[in-house]
């Protein structure tokens, strides 16, 4: 089950992300090498714990939001503890996923609206989930090797934590269903083009650039940096709340229908999944 009720990381706990200080920029760092940071239920709680921290700590004008390895985040980890939500009936268990999806878009939507601006550095596989918190970033710098999907549709479950939405938002309608729907890949010279990074360097350029980048925002006002941030989001995010409750819902039911089931089957079997709407 999710943890919701601890408010701190216990000491030999495994650390899904850590966070450190340097001349005013907050490095938040995914630090799961060995599984390509996959994301889980308990990787959500840390964030939102650490957003809660980086919120008040007027030392940080800036984060910088990094990962070790050669993946930015390779999607969700299905053998984290926890994975699977359970109920008595089929309706129980979707109400469940409907809640812990809505308590993990709390999470989120604490560390997309930080006051401090994001600067996502982004190397090798950023997909699923890890392209939907790339996207929660407010500028985003790709090494030349970056890879971009939402593959979610492919496993038979919906694109569960808005990055759908942002894509539309930064890239239009059209090209957030194309992605969405068909679950292709993107390279970065292609996520450039469709503004969803904003700068692309050679991979041994990437960290240098990106703490660039987040250095030159901490060194401006930090009011008017802050209230900018601010005012770009109430125009750019009108009515984002609405449509994630209405992710969580469809979450929610694709998560606890049969598709999914068949979808991971067929994953780890390599090949096509047959899926009947059910």
């Amino acid at each position: 089950m999710i943890d919701t009720v601890s408010t701190d990381i216990p000491e030999g706990a495994e650390r899904r992300l850590r966070l450190d200080v340097e001349d005013g920029i907050g490095v938040l760092t995914l630090c799961r090498p060995a599984r390509l940071n996959a994301w889980s239920w308990e990787s959500t709680r840390q964030l939102g714990l650490y957003a809660d921290r980086i919120r008040f700590d007027d030392s940080i004008r800036a984060v910088l939001l990094r990962a070790e390895g050669r993946a930015f985040c390779a999607g969700i980890d299905i053998s984290a503890p926890g994975g699977a939500i359970t109920g008595r009936s089929g309706a129980e268990r979707t109400h469940h996923y409907y809640e812990g999806i809505r308590w993990a878009h709390e999470r989120f939507r604490a560390f997309a609206g930080l006051p401090q601006p994001v600067v996502a550095a982004v190397q090798g596989y950023c997909l699923g989930f890890g392209f939907e918190l790339a996207l929660m970033a407010d500028v985003r710098i790709a090494a030349d090797d970056a890879v971009f999907a939402l593959p979610e549709a492919q496993l038979g479950v919906a694109v569960d934590a808005g990055g759908d939405l942002r894509v539309a938002r930064e890239a239009g309608a059209g090209w957030a269903k194309f992605l969405a729907l068909t679950g292709r890949r993107i390279d970065a010279a292609t996520a450039e083009r469709l503004r969803l990074a904003q700068l692309v360097v050679p991979r041994d350029d990437l960290d240098a650039t990106a703490r660039a980048v987040a250095a030159e925002i901490a060194a401006n006002a930090p009011l008017a940096v802050r209230g900018v941030k601010r005012d770009i989001d109430a125009y750019a995010d009108a009515g984002l709340d609405r449509a994630l409750d209405r992710v969580a819902m469809t979450a929610a039911v694709t998560l606890t229908s049969e598709d999914v089931g068949e979808g991971f089957a067929a994953k780890g079997a390599g090949r096509v999944g047959e899926f009947e709407g059910m």
